[in-house]
């Protein structure tokens, strides 16, 4: 964490603080604080150290209010300029999968829901998974070509100081709860957590964590990819959607269950990486002109977004009976397009939040990871526990209220989450930046 004095030529005692630097005034009253250059100034979230503010040499430095997500090094990337656009939608992700198991879990029993197909986002929301890969796609390629080479092993490390610590506890959850069941050769499902008779997948609780080593199978061919953008451009990318496409074809025709095939392995997930690695490409090259179109983009792709959700809710659930789905052939790559457009559009948008909004945003940006992990064993233990509230006669509008109910607190779960189990290892992390990149 950087410590910032606001005293002239810095601060006096040892605790290495700096002077702020003179664009920092106008960056913190863009953010709603008062540029005043004040280290104990509350409206900045700055304290500079105990020198400074209790004539002491020894006591610990801190904050005065919580860290801004933004300002927090433990969980901003040290390879890449901070931008809280992708927290925010990392947030929209996790309130998806969120709503989405909400509603069935309480409602809609895993069944299709065409009677609320204007309420796809929420019957089949689902597709946060896809917004998540997406966005994981566009940031590591707005890395890669921005960082230049990468170190294979220094960046592994990193997503692997990221996911495992907070994936191995709802592991070792899944593996207790299942005790009775666990084989040794079970422990191998920490790396094929989305195939087979995963440990994590037997329970409700623990069931969200099947997209973590599809995430991390990811991580381990990125630098790869992106050495190989950098090298041919774009059209790297196009030849092996193009290469996928024939993929998911063939493995339609001879799976037994293809609509989940394509759903839950790398099969019918890469693509969508991919897509979001395209988009950033382009946002790279033609900045300026989704800048200039951003808001008109955004709108368009929120139409796309929701007509989508709509008729899949409506004409190709996830849940239909029917195993064997043709729209599932390309629908992965039908949310990818929608979801990257978002995304481009969202952050070129540059929408400007008020000041305590922005923060909230975040800060629940920041804890997505705790807050997509932990709520499905919110959801089951409010249901077990406490039951289920029913004010209305009507299932979405029953399903709306418990979630406004159960949001703030999953969220202070997740917040708790994210300072206990996350934090620590994230403190750990490095940069990747380097010569020794894959070869």
């Amino acid at each position: 964490m950087i410590f910032i004095c606001g005293a002239a030529g810095g601060c006096s005692s040892a605790c290495g603080a700096t002077r702020r630097p003179p664009a920092w005034a106008a960056a913190t009253r863009a953010r709603g604080g008062c540029g005043c250059a004040n280290p104990l100034c509350w409206r900045c979230n700055w304290r500079c150290c105990a020198a400074a503010a209790s004539g002491g040499r020894t006591a610990p430095r801190t904050w005065i209010l919580w860290p801004r997500a933004h300002e927090d090094d433990h969980m901003k990337s040290l390879n890449i300029a901070y931008m809280p656009a992708l927290d925010h939608l990392r947030l929209l992700a996790a309130l998806l999968v969120f709503a989405f198991h909400l509603f069935h879990f309480y409602y809609g029993q895993w069944q299709p829901a065409p009677y609320a197909a204007a309420f796809g986002l929420i019957t089949e929301g689902h597709t946060g998974v896809a917004l998540f890969f997406v966005l994981s796609g566009f940031l590591f390629m707005c890395i890669g070509l921005q960082a230049g080479e990468i170190r294979y092993a220094a960046f592994v490390r990193n997503r692997f100081l990221r996911i495992f610590p907070l994936f191995l506890f709802f592991f070792f959850i899944a593996i207790s709860v299942g005790r009775d069941e666990f084989r040794a050769a079970d422990v191998l499902y920490v790396f094929f957590s989305n195939l087979g008779q995963a440990p994590t997948s037997a329970s409700f609780i623990t069931g969200a964590a099947w997209t973590i080593s599809v995430e991390f199978t990811f991580y381990l061919i990125f630098p790869f990819l992106a050495r190989f953008v950098r090298a041919e451009g774009a059209a790297y990318l196009l030849r092996l959607i193009a290469l996928l496409a024939l993929v998911k074809l063939a493995a339609y025709g001879v799976s037994e269950r293809p609509t989940h095939m394509l759903y839950s392995t790398l099969v019918g997930r890469l693509d969508q990486f991919l897509w979001g690695m395209l988009a950033a490409v382009l946002w790279t090259q033609r900045r300026a002109w989704f800048e200039r179109h951003g808001r008109v983009l955004l709108a368009l792709a929120v139409l796309a977004v929701w007509a989508a959700t709509t008729w899949q809710a409506r004409y190709a659930s996830y849940f239909l009976p029917e195993p064997r789905q043709p729209a599932w052939v390309v629908w992965g790559t039908v949310e990818a397009l929608a979801w990257a457009a978002l995304v481009l559009g969202y952050i070129s948008a540059r929408i400007a939040w008020p000041a305590p909004m922005a923060r909230a945003l975040e800060h629940a940006g920041a804890w997505s990871y705790s807050f997509y992990l932990w709520h499905g064993l919110l959801l089951y233990t409010a249901q077990r526990f406490v039951g289920v509230w029913t004010p209305f006669g009507s299932v979405m509008a029953n399903a709306l209220a418990n979630f406004a109910l159960l949001l703030p607190v999953t969220l202070a779960l997740a917040g708790l989450s994210y300072a206990t189990i996350e934090r620590p290892f994230l403190r750990l992390r490095g940069r990747y930046q380097g010569a020794s990149a894959p070869r």
